[in-house]
């Protein structure tokens, strides 16, 4: 039987507990355990796949065709544990299945509850992610915070499950806050009491407590936290503010918190090592050679966590040239009006991410023809790769008025057009083109280059495709189709180019290549589109990429943004 690690979080949302948690999968998997993920969320929806981006952030997808959390994007960034359906459990799951069920007959007459019924499929789902697996650790991190109403029934049965399992082999990690105030001049471990004073009513104590601050936690701080939440001081453990996320496997491990996990749960304590994570990833992040600029054009761009993937794996592919990816981020709506010549007159690279619905297009449409036209590197990136190829029917091939029927269902020139199997579908939820489809290149693309393969495989999240019907007409103006997959309904057309009289480095996939890169395994275009963004700089900017700025400050919010951004909501 596996080893099990619930983790919770208390006091105020964000705290960072898909990086905490990815943070100790990679400690545990450094001495050569082998570790299995899971995110159980409280909301109702199936999963987060119809939900606005403002509200939950990315949709992370998994080569199954999970529409998951976006933590597990984390956990694929920093651990090695595969993940599909079973690593992300929502509300929504739950009492679907219960009821489909009850529907079903199969409790027997019984009034179905909340205990056990609901309890027992939750405790079902943590039991089955290790199914097939034999992992020696099972990481399960439990959305929301202690108090919220949608979260009591994950924690009532993972409080079940310790009691079934044993406490030798199930740990209860309590991430909490310990604000600093300012005008006092302290950090207070009040609302860390109460937080886990909350748990302890529910009949959960925990065995770990991880405290978020931005100051160090002096000794007689320490002691009176684990005096007043009945902890060991060795198990209060600082997460302190970091200027990049990679660094908090080496901050706890720093204090020891890998061999407290293994003496609570019975585990060989093996020292393990992260110093090649260290001098591969922390070390390149913060000491980069040098610095690129490269503007990301989306449609959910005021929020952070919209394209978290995206932001991720352009520092992967800085990491393979030491260089320091500054991001510069533009609303696609403003960028239908806008100066472009004059708001992107300084970046190296220009991005076009993924999204849906007609908002921002135009203005997507106007930025990516300024790449083509100036010659600077292009990645598009599913409806980035749909934008590109209606710029260049519309500009190149003079195919007026070329759109989507997406956005135009009368269009003249449908050059990107609903998916076949998608034409019947009426429910929207987990019905797009989802997960893993393979994909064969054309060799002398820069595809075929980046991945040095001719067969690969990359992950979907779409309705509409490039309409196979103007191929032909678009090749001979110089777009190449640089790979296909080949349906049972035909082929499906995966990457674009433009060739190389016409630009330099233009690529775009239907694709999400952002949700396969690591940062010590850069994605291959991702790499690819960075190195071209150097060269570019080189030629275009007069200078060698050296950077004798300092890196900008890490996304990962600090405990004051997280306070305030508490306040507002």
């Amino acid at each position: 039987m596996p080893k099990y690690i619930f983790i919770t979080g208390g006091v105020v949302s964000s705290l960072g507990k898909g990086i905490a948690s990815a943070s100790i999968g990679k400690m545990l998997e450094a001495k050569g355990l082998r570790v299995t993920m899971q995110k159980l969320d409280p909301y109702i929806n199936v999963d987060p796949g119809t939900m606005n981006p403002y509200q939950h952030g990315e949709v992370y997808v998994t080569d199954d065709g999970a529409e998951t959390d976006l933590d597990l994007g984390h956990y694929q960034r920093f651990t090695n544990t595969p993940l599909g359906k079973v690593n992300n459990v929502t509300t929504g799951q739950v009492y679907y299945t219960v009821i489909s069920k009850e529907r079903r007959g199969d409790y027997l007459g019984g009034t179905v509850q909340v205990v056990p019924h609901i309890t027992d499929e939750i405790k079902e789902r943590i039991r089955n992610v290790s199914k097939g697996k034999r992992p020696d650790v099972v990481i399960s991190e439990i959305g929301g915070t202690v108090g919220d109403i949608e979260s009591l029934p994950f924690l009532e049965a993972v409080r079940q499950f310790r009691h079934e399992v044993g406490k030798e082999n199930a740990i209860f990690v309590h991430l909490t806050l310990i604000p600093y105030i300012k005008a006092a001049g302290e950090l207070k471990s009040k609302p860390t009491q109460h937080s886990v004073g909350r748990l302890r009513e529910i009949g959960i104590q925990p065995d770990i407590l991880l405290c978020r601050t931005e100051k160090r936690i002096p000794k007689e701080v320490r002691d009176k936290i684990a005096l007043f939440c009945n902890i060991d001081p060795e198990a209060v453990i600082e997460a302190r503010d970091v200027r990049t996320i990679y660094e908090v496997p080496l901050m706890f491990k720093d204090q020891g918190l890998d061999k407290v996990i293994c003496d609570f749960l019975g585990l060989e304590y093996r020292a393990g090592s992260l110093l090649e994570w260290k001098r591969e990833v922390v070390d390149r992040t913060l000491k980069p050679a040098k610095r690129v600029k490269i503007a990301v054009v989306g449609k959910y761009i005021d929020l952070q966590d919209a394209y978290k993937s995206i932001y991720e794996a352009l520092k992967h592919g800085g990491l393979a040239h030491h260089t320091d990816v500054v991001i510069k981020r533009y609303n696609a709506e403003r960028m239908q009006r806008g100066n472009i010549a004059r708001l992107l007159n300084k970046v190296d690279g220009i991005l076009v991410p993924g999204g849906f619905g007609n908002r921002g297009i135009e203005g997507k449409i106007r930025v990516i023809q300024y790449a083509r036209e100036n010659k600077i590197p292009f990645l598009g990136i599913c409806l980035g790769m749909q934008c590109a190829v209606i710029e260049f029917a519309r500009s190149v091939a003079e195919l007026k008025n070329a759109n989507s029927t997406e956005f135009n269902k009368k269009t003249a020139h449908p050059v990107i057009s609903l998916l076949e199997e998608q034409q019947d579908i009426k429910n929207l939820g987990g019905t797009m083109r989802l997960g893993a489809y393979d994909c064969r290149l054309k060799k002398g693309t820069h595809s075929f280059r980046a991945y040095r393969a001719e067969e690969i495989s990359e992950r979907h999240r779409h309705r509409y495709e490039f309409n196979y019907k103007y191929r032909e007409t678009l090749e001979k103006h110089g777009l190449m189709v640089a790979g296909i997959h080949q349906s049972s309904t035909g082929p499906l057309v995966e990457i674009i180019e433009l060739d190389g009289k016409l630009h330099p480095w233009f690529v775009a996939g239907q694709f999400h290549p952002e949700f396969k890169s690591k940062p010590d395994k850069p994605h291959p275009l991702f790499r690819d589109f960075v190195g071209n963004a150097l060269r570019f700089k080189r030629s275009e900017h007069g200078d060698n990429g050296e950077n004798g700025d300092q890196p900008e400050s890490s996304d990962f919010p600090s405990v004051e943004e997280i306070i305030h951004a508490s306040s507002e909501d």
